[in-house]
């Protein structure tokens, strides 16, 4: 009689040998904007900036990504009404149960962040008035898009949420500039950082709560800058002759992703080190990308 056991043996051995070469799923971290479709999009990377997928697949521009501090939803403005709209919409990173959460016409909603605990999503809005004065205004909802309330005594855009659940933004002043402050989820204790004849804007906190990182225009061209959370040790990290802008920290502190131009004008993201060295191209043809960044 003929043995079974050298084909158990055999199929056990191609199982095995199954399991060991099955490709692990891609882990992606980092959402970045890109318009190499025609129109924006929102699309997902590794942290090697090599396997890609694309989130959003809609006629009008997609941008501005947020993760949610679970890793599990992207938050991101979009256009709408030709345009003239901008609203924060939600997407599951697979792709599915996309969420329109902000529906307020001919104003535009951006720059969406989300609270450490991930129950709280806020934005800015920019529209002008009746008298055509422009008016910025931070706003704050719960992440289902319910209980919208502006946080009035706060003007400007950009907000980010620090570990102890304060904001910082980069307020608006009546001369037009832009400086960096801090204030209570209530819009009480504003305290301004940054205090230059300058344009100072997208702040956003590390995952340690401990700094800052923004864009700054203070010395005659956008370059990226750090700061301790109380304004103070403020450096320059960037030195290029083309703007450089919305930068975002790695989850562990120690790099930083920014958006910068080549010499025809493309836009890219850039990754180097904290301390501004080692500076090198990570993603081509993207833009205001953001790392999954989980707070200490």
């Amino acid at each position: 009689m003929k043995s079974i056991y050298p084909s158990v043996a055999l199929s056990f051995s191609v199982l095995i040998m199954g399991i060991a070469c099955e490709a692990k799923p891609t882990l992606y971290t980092i959402a970045y904007y890109s318009n190499k479709s025609g129109h924006g999009e929102i699309y997902l990377t590794d942290v090697e900036g090599t396997s890609k997928f694309r989130l959003t697949n809609r006629a009008n521009n997609d941008g501005y990504p947020a993760w949610s501090p679970d890793g599990k939803h992207i938050a991101m403005y979009a256009y709408h009404d030709g345009n003239k709209t901008w609203s924060i919409h939600t997407i599951n990173i697979d792709g599915t149960n996309r969420k329109r959460l902000t529906h307020a016409k001919n104003k535009k909603d951006y720059a969406p962040t989300w609270s450490p605990d991930g129950k709280r999503i806020a934005f800015a809005r920019e529209y002008r008035d009746t008298e055509k004065t422009l008016q910025t205004e931070i706003w704050i909802m719960n992440s289902d898009g319910s209980g919208q309330t502006q946080i009035k005594p706060l003007s400007g855009g950009a907000p980010d949420f620090t570990t102890d659940g304060r904001i910082v933004f980069n307020s608006a002043f009546k001369d037009k500039k832009n400086e960096i402050s801090i204030a209570d989820i209530d819009g009480e204790n504003i305290i301004q950082l940054t205090n230059n004849e300058a344009e100072e804007w997208h702040p956003e906190v590390s995952p340690n709560g401990k700094q800052i990182v923004f864009m700054s225009d203070r010395d005659g061209n956008y370059e990226i800058y750090s700061m301790d959370i109380d304004g103070t040790n403020q450096k320059r990290l960037t030195f290029n002759n083309v703007r450089d802008s919305t930068p975002s920290w790695s989850p562990d502190g120690s790099k930083i992703i920014f958006t910068s131009r080549d010499n025809e004008g493309e836009k890219h993201v850039y990754i180097m080190n904290k301390n501004g060295t080692s500076v090198r191209k990570f993603i081509s043809d993207g833009a205001t990308a953001a790392w999954l960044k989980k707070h200490k």
